[in-house]
């Protein structure tokens, strides 16, 4: 209530900006107030949809109050030492007890489940990096880089395999990314020649049946969860079965993002949440390319990667985690349109400066040449 009166009465403050993924996004949500109109289990799907309404319209306060690069990196940081800060904590308890115990998130989050955690600490990650990379104080940016192998460490102890997938792609992502490719190779191979005679026998035993899920009865059953919620959207391609529709169909949780939005509300939905991401994906890599040819944009180029490095995170996490109405992924998508809406703005601003530089310079000349006519 105090930021929605603040809100309405601060000056500070832009018009909602123009960009296909607010129109989009609240697409989305009446699309939802439909699928659940016809959903088959009317109390569960209305209840679920309250719940997701909770998420969805504060972000209203993210276009309107978000309206300077300052204000965006203050948000970055904070979503990253939010969830860094309980990492970090995590990871001291994995490295003291020798990775034996799982490692979970603070009770009744969307964070609290060790596998919903792993996945939220590492896509923390790159947005600790963006914090680290303009902060001012020194002892400040070293302990910002040594919390992220102790945040590597705990989501080691989650015990998560979908954590484990996650964490190779942010590896890899962060090093393609990286300037420093001869300084990071060596540490991340070190660092995992280090970390492996600590893991327990059982830890190796999870990890292991990713490659024979066939006799997982976990592996088996979110199969048969996924194929039952895929068998479903085709019977109902517009509608799906609503919220929380899993009760309904299998009785066992989605386990997949991807199938999670697919079977509970269709084609159509499932067609405008996977834009939200992957098209936020395509304009950060694009955004990221243009900033380069840029000097002095450099700003541009590190925050797209990074929060595109965080996306490629939830995309790889998620594909065996229900997270479909996570807020954290919806407020990457945002951060992604206020890095674009920022960084055209500064574009502008130079090409402006630029020509009027330009113009100044041919005035000059020209001017020169009449005192000075060249014979």
């Amino acid at each position: 209530m105090v930021v929605l009166v603040s809100t309405f009465s601060t000056k500070d403050k832009q018009p909602i900006p123009k960009d296909w993924r607010i129109s989009t996004f609240i697409t989305l949500w009446f699309y939802f107030i439909f699928t659940t109109t016809q959903a088959p289990l009317q109390d569960v799907s209305w209840s679920k949809f309250l719940f997701v309404s909770k998420i969805f319209l504060p972000f209203y306060f993210t276009w309107v109050l978000i309206n300077t690069r300052e204000k965006l990196y203050y948000l970055i940081s904070t979503i990253g030492a939010s969830i860094g800060i309980v990492a970090v904590k995590g990871g001291i308890f994995a490295i003291l007890t020798g990775f034996g115990h799982r490692v979970y998130g603070p009770p009744s989050t969307q964070f609290e489940d060790n596998n919903l955690f792993a996945v939220a600490m590492l896509i923390a990650v790159p947005l600790l990096l963006v914090w680290e990379k303009e902060v001012q104080k020194n002892w400040l940016k070293k302990g910002i880089l040594l919390s992220i192998p102790i945040i590597y460490a705990a989501s080691l102890s989650s015990w998560s395999r979908g954590a484990l997938l996650t964490m190779i792609a942010l590896t890899f992502t962060l090093i393609s990314n990286s300037k420093r490719k001869y300084l990071m190779i060596p540490l991340v191979i070190g660092g995992t020649f280090l970390v492996i005679p600590f893991l327990p026998e059982e830890w190796f035993g999870r990890m292991h049946t990713l490659e024979t899920y066939e006799e997982d009865l976990s592996a088996m059953s979110r199969i048969e969860a996924w194929t039952d919620g895929w068998n479903y959207a085709l019977s109902h391609p517009f509608t799906g079965s609503g919220f929380d529709g899993w009760i309904y169909v299998t009785m066992r949780d989605w386990h997949s993002s991807y199938v999670e939005m697919l079977a509970e509300h269709g084609f159509i939905a499932f067609g405008l949440w996977i834009s939200l991401i992957v098209g936020s994906v395509f304009g950060l890599t694009s955004l990221s390319r243009q900033a380069k040819r840029i000097e002095g944009m450099e700003w541009v180029s590190h925050y797209s990667l990074m929060v595109r490095t965080s996306i490629i995170c939830y995309m790889v996490g998620t594909a065996f985690l229900g997270l479909s109405y996570w807020d954290l992924i919806y407020h990457l998508v945002f951060i992604s349109m206020l890095i674009k809406k920022f960084a055209l703005q500064e574009f502008a601003e130079k090409a402006q400066t630029n020509e009027q530089q330009y113009k100044k310079k041919k005035n000059d000349n020209f001017v020169t040449n009449r005192i000075n006519p060249i014979e």
